[in-house]
């Protein structure tokens, strides 16, 4: 199977980036699209975290609840994106359409990749190397690094989003620059025309 997008990362912003594709699937340019989420979440920052800031979460949520509350809520509402858990990817090499994704279990092929990684050092996924620089809103002193994006693009079917963005290490900003590339993605898909999934009563 060829994905037509594979997120790498399950952390805030990949989740949230999962989230908001799956949520488009009766969007008649939506519709059958492939979508994977490889989670390998033990190397996410989440898992020390503590919120009491975040619209919409109660003042001492954990972050390592919301990791498993957030795939739990990802299989429940939108069971047609897969969730590859435990892979550890570490390469991704460019094809003539599309990419290649290696893990340490498997092999995937998708058209878009998401790279929705934390912003901490060492980097291993090789393939992504000349896209590495200084993270430009961190302490220089945490030593950070980010991928080279503009507006998440980095190029022709690669994006990035959250802290490996250039992001700040906040819930609400990993959501929303998840969400962002979600729906540029989406827009894509239709044809250029923006769009973004709204729900109402």
């Amino acid at each position: 199977m060829i994905y037509d997008v594979l997120i790498i990362g399950g952390g805030v912003s990949g989740m949230q980036c999962a989230l908001v594709l799956g949520s488009a699937k009766d969007k008649p340019f939506a519709e059958n699209k492939q979508i994977g989420l490889l989670s390998h979440q033990r190397a996410s920052h989440l898992q020390n975290a503590l919120f009491n800031n975040v619209l919409g979460l109660p003042a001492g949520k954990l972050g390592r609840n919301i990791l498993s509350e957030g795939l739990q809520q990802l299989q429940e509402q939108y069971p047609h994106v897969d969730l590859l858990q435990k892979e550890k990817v570490t390469e991704v090499k460019t094809l003539e359409e599309g990419y290649e994704i290696v893990t340490n279990k498997n092999t995937y092929t998708s058209k878009i990749v998401v790279v929705a990684l934390n912003y901490a050092k060492p980097f291993t996924i090789k393939g992504l190397e000349p896209y590495l620089i200084r993270h430009k809103k961190s302490n220089p002193k945490k030593d950070r690094i980010q991928l080279q994006n503009k507006d998440h693009y980095i190029k022709d079917g690669l994006y990035c989003c959250g802290t490996i963005a250039g992001h700040r290490s906040q819930f609400a900003i990993a959501a929303g620059s998840g969400a962002s590339v979600a729906t540029d993605i989406l827009t894509l898909w239709n044809n250029g025309v923006h769009t973004k999934v709204h729900d109402k009563i």
